[in-house]
């Protein structure tokens, strides 16, 4: 099965809410964890008992794993194989861009079966020339992986870059962003082009206007879109179908700290998650 037909399989069953793992510094001491390897990886277990039957999909941060060392690597292999083995799909944050057998390597650590750190798709960025991940692309579809390319990102400093048009004066007007979605978009048409769903996805902000970025309302083909920006950041599920359009079924709704903040009871946490993605529902279905 695609990364795509899982994702939208995974969708029908749970919705769109997507559980975010990030062992903030402050959400460790908050919980009584130790800011430590292994407080990252009790946290990200109970985070996972809790979305297990709840939700479709959880993304961990990796950079919060990653300040440990080998020690936190051990733990997000842990947490990603816990996830998977709980029947949840796993989007590796780890926001990996580089050129040639250099990608190949994060391609590989990320997403070969059976690999440590396995997950079923990770966010990639397309900053070094989108086209330097065209290999990752096909890496990913051959072994039923999706990748997540930074389009739109949430933060504003990301906007100078991700607005800035790459050829003035040529009669074209596109900015870096639609370019990378462009480029994407043109790879799925040729390697995916039966999909209903590609396996190829972008992250776009729920707090970022599309069009003031150069993106287009509507995604063709249709890909998966990894939104931050809710909860916490201030879009709420109401906005989904507003923000996203004709593109919401396809939408990824990320929330961390709208939900880490209910604390480390289980029964609490779990009652937090069953709470939002209620309230995606009802956004979706009226």
């Amino acid at each position: 099965m695609s990364f795509g037909a899982a994702l939208r399989a995974a969708q029908a069953a749970y919705g769109p809410l997507c559980v975010g793992i990030d062992p903030h510094e402050h959400l460790l001491e908050a919980w009584g964890l130790p800011v430590s390897a292994e407080g990252t990886r009790e946290f990200g277990l109970r985070v996972v008992d809790a979305a297990a039957g709840r939700v479709g999909v959880v993304k961990p941060q990796v950079a919060f794993f990653e300040r440990f060392g080998s020690a936190g690597f051990a733990a997000l292999e842990e947490i990603q194989a816990a996830a998977r083995a709980a029947g949840l799909l796993v989007i590796a944050d780890a926001k990996r861009g580089d050129i040639g057998t250099t990608m190949d390597g994060y391609a590989s650590a990320w997403l070969t079966p059976g690999a440590p750190l396995e997950a079923d798709a990770v966010t990639v960025s397309p900053y070094l020339g989108a086209g330097a991940l065209e290999a990752t692309l096909a890496y990913a579809l051959r072994h039923g992986k999706g990748v997540f390319v930074l389009a739109a990102t949430s933060n504003p400093e990301g906007r100078v870059l991700q607005r800035a048009v790459p050829h003035p004066g040529e009669g074209h007007a596109g900015s870096v962003a639609g370019e990378v979605v462009a480029a994407v978009s043109t790879w799925t048409r040729t390697h995916e082009p039966d999909a209903d769903l590609a396996s190829a996805g972008f992250v776009i902000g729920a707090t970022v206007d599309r069009a003031d970025l150069g993106l287009p309302a509507r995604l063709v083909p249709a890909a998966p879109i990894l939104a931050p920006g809710f909860g916490a950041q201030g879009a709420a599920p109401a906005d989904l179908v507003r923000l996203f359009g004709d593109d919401a079924a396809n939408v990824v709704a990320n929330e961390s700290r709208s939900i880490l903040s209910a604390g480390p009871a289980p029964e609490a946490l779990a009652d937090r998650i069953t709470e939002r993605r209620s309230l995606y529902s009802e956004a979706q279905h009226g």
